[in-house]
């Protein structure tokens, strides 16, 4: 008798375990700053609609740069199959940044670079990338801007800074624009990430995770349709 309750016991765990599973995936990121990548991406993470939450997760962890790759790696096993494993993180002073690409992409893992750094991609929001070079003169620039569009000082500890730039910005144009810039360097022959400049590709993961957000509303307000028309349907035979 006792081994059937813990059978049954059992069971019910996995059951719920099973009821638990992101069905629109496991979103296992690392990066490398405690700042901007970080509080960036948990402002996406928290812009998940309440009707989605626990179908989708966003988890946002830090790392040593040497380590994004292994940490990834650890932390997506959590739910192997339904794990989207990334890297976030820039070109900034980082030494092996092409090799450290290079390893995400042999082990299953996307890797969100930027090139010169995350601003540039920030950039985007507020209608362009500029050709900046450094990390340094890319951040002065970027802050002058978001200023200029917010009325409030750049702070990279900034927790909403996701928010703000969805508020003064556009992220459907900005994933636009890091798209022509990423095939202008294609098409100029750029094809090692730290010499395609100014670039990123944090822009998949932003689109990657919207559109499940814009399809999943979609996908109800057709079932929510369906529903109406079929309860209030008068068939006569």
């Amino acid at each position: 008798m006792g081994r059937e309750d813990r059978r049954g016991k059992r069971k019910s765990r996995e059951q719920s375990r099973k009821r638990r599973v992101p069905e629109l995936g496991y979103y296992y990121i690392v990066t490398d700053t405690d700042q901007t990548e970080k509080n960036y991406l948990e402002g996406l993470r928290d812009s998940i609609p309440e009707v989605l939450k626990g179908k989708i997760v966003i988890k946002v962890t830090k790392s040593r740069t040497v380590d994004l790759v292994k940490t990834c790696k650890e932390g997506a096993s959590l739910y192997p199959q339904y794990s989207e494993p990334w890297i976030v993180f820039d070109r900034d002073q980082v030494k092996d940044f092409d090799g450290i690409i290079k390893n995400a992409e042999q082990s299953g893992i996307h890797a969100g670079w930027s090139n010169p750094c995350l601003e540039i991609w920030l950039y985007a929001y507020f209608g362009s990338m500029p050709n900046i070079q450094d990390s340094v003169s890319c951040c002065n620039r970027f802050a002058i801007e978001y200023e200029r569009r917010t009325g409030q000082k750049y702070d990279k500890a900034e927790k909403d800074l996701y928010k703000k730039l969805c508020e003064f910005g556009n992220e459907e144009n900005a994933i636009k624009i890091a798209q022509q810039k990423r095939k202008q360097c294609i098409e100029n022959g750029l094809l090692i990430p730290s010499e395609m400049i100014p670039c990123t590709m944090v822009d998949l993961l932003i689109n990657e995770v919207t559109n499940k957000f814009l399809n999943n509303e979609n996908r109800s307000e057709s079932e929510k349709i369906k529903t109406d028309i079929r309860g209030g349907s008068n068939y006569d035979n």
